[in-house]
């Protein structure tokens, strides 16, 4: 069983770059914009999304509740291009969207397959957003409610996706945290 650990950028940094909107802001009061009425506040990371011809592509990803736990059994990748996961909105009736969990990160490093030795889980919060480097094997979206992510990738005519089976299953524990 693999331990799911709160998503910081110094765990991500292999995998990726965490976006976490109360860190930029906290650490820098963000930018004055827009005659004063709004801050911006820059994230870490970069996104690569023209290889090989390809191009940005913008879209909403609607993802529905999934246990945390798993049994998973495949990663996927995609060498030519980053992808980002911004959460943004569950959707639901009464649902409390205060600093919980919104869905599970489960990566790993690997050249031609995953390397379950590096394999990762993170829980990522409502207020977190991150981008995964280009070749990084993860998991598709595991949403923990039925919600709804802006997700920023690179399309292009050629399919880049490559998806391999794990050894054997992965079932993920959860800490105690709001979810």
């Amino acid at each position: 069983m693999l331990s799911a650990q709160p998503l910081d950028s110094l765990e991500m940094a292999p995998y990726g770059w965490v976006l976490d909107i109360d860190a930029a802001f906290a650490a820098h009061q963000g930018q004055s914009i827009n005659a004063g009425t709004s801050r911006r506040a820059d994230l870490p990371g970069s996104l690569a999304l023209d290889d090989q011809g390809g191009r940005p592509l913008v879209c909403v990803f609607r993802a529905v509740a999934q246990a945390a736990s798993g049994p998973w059994q495949s990663l996927e990748r995609h060498r030519l291009g980053t992808q980002t996961f911004v959460p943004l909105a569950t959707r639901g009736p009464s649902v409390s969207t205060t600093s919980r969990s919104v869905c599970v990160l489960l990566v790993a490093l690997g050249d031609d397959a995953p390397d379950e030795r590096s394999l990762k889980a993170f829980c990522v919060n409502n207020q977190q957003a991150f981008t995964l480097k280009p070749g990084i094997w993860h998991h598709p979206l595991i949403a923990l409610h039925d919600s709804d992510f802006l997700v920023i990738e690179r399309s292009a005519d050629q399919v880049d996706c490559e998806v391999r089976s794990l050894p054997r299953p992965v079932t993920v524990s959860m800490p105690s945290m709001p979810t």
